[in-house]
């Protein structure tokens, strides 16, 4: 089988699947090398060579920020970005202005940290040229645009993109079917490749696409939205096409797959694929090629699947398995994804070392199966180039931190060296600068103490904690100075808490249109990797309020503590384990060892006054180290800032890549 490219260099062939393409050329792809591309499929087909497919129902690459594909031809208007409108106290401003930054629209197959954390992921097996390859949908609507809207909250849009002109997203002449009742549903395959920071290593991504003309039309949507739940049937059948699909879109391409790895539930019918017809032997046999990761203690994200709706979509055979399985503890009437994969898969991990005790307390059967695998996020994304530079002039002491993202925990060397300190200080104003220029419109000041909340709004992570008490906080302001606070998250459609905080958000905002000088809030619609590249490298403190113990980890904290930003946070997810790290305060409500708690009782007078109080404390360091270089040097904002920077060198995706490798992967 040819691997290269024909005489005709705008031609590719990838395995029988042609694309005419004047960015693709004999050595080049999209202005990467293509040797990468050559050696990683050589290698998924090698059957000797041991590799892994990877299923995620999202992946978000950072295509717009990271290894963006360079294209010869204009960028299409469907895939440009959207500015972002604004809601803030200055309401006058939000009327005139929008937020515009980055041209390119994020590849939009993905919703927030779970897909993120997939992209991450793919990224550092690529950087540690493992034979890796990623299995997803090719969400034509992508999950949903955001308008904030004081009477509702936020409305919903569909999102607006073209595929077959997005830069290196090739469709391939390869297709596979899944049944979907008495109906064949064919879908075809697509592929991204994800590039090492180096440019040396790929790790393909395959993404299936029901959009086509030979589907009836019904058919062609279920791969339109991601998370659509209007009904059980839809979340059903979206989640067959990513197993059974993804199964056999790697078995068309030839891949020879020693591992299974399920990012979620999502993928569990990956497992039913392979298993129907085998005999017990057989699928004892099977159950060692299974891995599954699960991130989430939330009830909510535990897939739960009426046996009468499963009915409509599986045979008997298929229902059979899910049952022996699968069957919930508390309704036989339910198929547990979460029970499912963790009968089925050889390796069980949770996401953090607080969610592996959670998962233990909440799946005590399982106990000695689960394992801990503390997330991470992909160091050179998600560095800002301000820190690039800061880091390569100390690359002496750092080492090669891009090469391996470990050694940042060299920064612990230069606590002591006031030159560091300052070149640390300047580039974190250099990154406030290009802030407050994006939001100039709104009088943001790169001398105002300014604070963020950017995540997903749903009820746990309690979006309006900060804005309990305004008027504590107008106080505070006044006597220590100004404040800067920004959100950014959207709410499922369906999550009427989440819509309900939102709403509440923004009327508490409104309020406080006449004391926009001593405390600005600024909400920035439709938060993606765009927006977090920006506010994870800009701000001076990030603050993170799950109500413990319901975070499995979070990530978008780590994006912050590698560019140098503080923490305020509760002890919950991944800051369990940086605690006596001092990279910031932790406050509130912690529920007692071997305890859960409730996940309704939100805990919201009693740990917004403990917020208070550490936020006043970082409002005083910041302020003395803002007005005073000696003060800067001596008070302990730096040196948090430092601390922030050396635990990076744990909290990055090469090396839970590593850790991957050594439990589960096993290269």
């Amino acid at each position: 089988m040819n691997h290269e490219s024909t005489a005709d260099a705008g031609e590719f062939k990838i395995y029988n699947g042609e694309y005419k393409n004047l960015d693709i050329t004999d050595d080049t792809f999209y202005g990467y090398p293509k040797v990468g591309i050559i050696e990683a499929e050589r290698k998924l087909l090698d059957p000797n060579t041991k590799s892994v497919g990877y299923f995620s129902m999202e992946y978000g690459l950072a295509t717009s920020v990271y290894n963006s594909m360079k294209s010869s031809r204009e960028l299409n208007e469907e895939n440009r970005r959207y500015p972002s409108e604004v809601f803030s106290n200055i309401r006058s401003m939000d009327y005139f202005h929008k937020v515009r930054i980055n041209n390119m629209k994020e590849m939009p197959i993905y919703s927030g940290g779970l897909g993120i954390l997939a992209g991450d992921t793919l990224k550092s097996a690529a950087d540690l040229g493992y034979s890796l390859v990623g299995v997803g949908t090719l969400w034509s609507k992508g999950y949903f645009m955001q308008n904030f809207c004081l009477v509702d909250g936020q409305n919903v849009n569909e999102v607006r993109w073209e595929p077959k002109d997005y830069p290196g997203l090739i469709p391939l002449d390869k297709y596979v079917k899944v049944k979907i009742g008495n109906d064949k549903v064919t879908l075809r395959i697509w592929k991204y490749y994800v590039f090492s920071y180096d440019h040396k290593h790929v790790i393909p991504l395959v993404l299936l696409d029901s959009n086509l003309d030979e589907n009836p039309p019904w058919a062609r949507d279920l791969t339109g939205q991601l998370y659509k739940s209007d009904n059980v049937w839809w979340k059903i059948v979206q989640r067959k096409i990513l197993g059974y699909g993804g199964v056999r879109a790697l078995r068309e391409l030839g891949y020879s797959i020693d591992k299974f790895h399920l990012n979620e539930g999502h993928a569990a019918f990956a497992f039913l694929e392979k298993v129907v017809g085998l005999d017990n032997s057989g699928i004892k046999d099977l159950k060692k090629s299974f891995a599954y990761t699960c991130h989430t203690p939330v009830k909510a994200g535990h897939d739960r699947l009426p046996i009468s709706d499963l009915e409509k979509v599986f045979y008997n055979d298929e229902i059979d398995i899910l049952k022996k399985y699968g069957i919930d503890k508390e309704n036989d009437k339910l198929i547990n994804l979460t029970y499912f994969c963790m009968n089925v898969c050889d390796t069980v991990n949770a996401v953090a070392q607080k969610h592996g005790e959670v998962t233990k307390i909440q799946f005590p059967t399982y106990e000695e199966k689960i394992q801990s695998i503390t997330n991470g996020i992909h160091i050179p994304t998600w560095t800002s180039d301000n820190f690039r530079e800061l880091f390569n002039k100390y690359k002496d002491i750092l080492g090669d931190w891009e090469r391996d993202s470990r050694l940042l925990s060299n920064a612990d060397k230069l606590r002591d060296n006031p030159e560091f300190k300052e070149d640390l200080w300047i580039a974190h104003k250099k990154n406030k600068a290009q802030l407050t220029e994006v939001l100039k419109h709104w009088f943001v000041k790169d001398d105002v103490f300014t604070i963020v909340w950017a995540r997903r709004a749903t009820p746990y992570k309690r979006l309006t904690l900060i804005m309990q008490e305004p008027e504590r906080l107008l106080e505070m302001a006044k006597r220590v100075g100004p404040i800067q606070i920004i959100f950014a998250g959207k709410a499922h459609p369906n999550d009427d808490k989440g819509v309900s905080n939102l709403r509440a958000l923004l009327q508490t905002i409104d309020g406080l249109t006449e004391h926009s000088d001593e405390v600005k809030v600024i909400c920035l619609e439709n938060y993606d990797i765009n927006l977090a590249k920006m506010l994870t490298s800009s701000v001076d403190v990030w603050l993170n309020n799950p109500l413990p113990p319901f975070e499995a980890s979070g990530t978008s904290g780590m994006k912050a503590i590698l560019n140098g930003v503080v923490q305020l946070s509760t002890l919950d997810g991944w800051v369990v384990e940086a605690k006596d790290a001092n990279i910031g305060r932790i406050f509130g409500y912690s529920p007692k060892e071997g305890e859960i708690g409730s996940e309704t009782d939100f805990k919201m007078q009693e740990d917004a006054n403990s917020l208070y109080n550490s936020l006043e404390e970082l409002m005083e360091l910041y302020y003395q180290a803002e007005h005073s270089v000696e003060a800067r040097l001596t008070n302990g904002w730096i040196s948090m800032m430092i601390n922030c920077i050396a635990q990076s060198g744990f909290f990055n995706t090469s090396r839970m890549a590593i850790d991957y490798n050594k439990s589960v992967w096993k290269f």
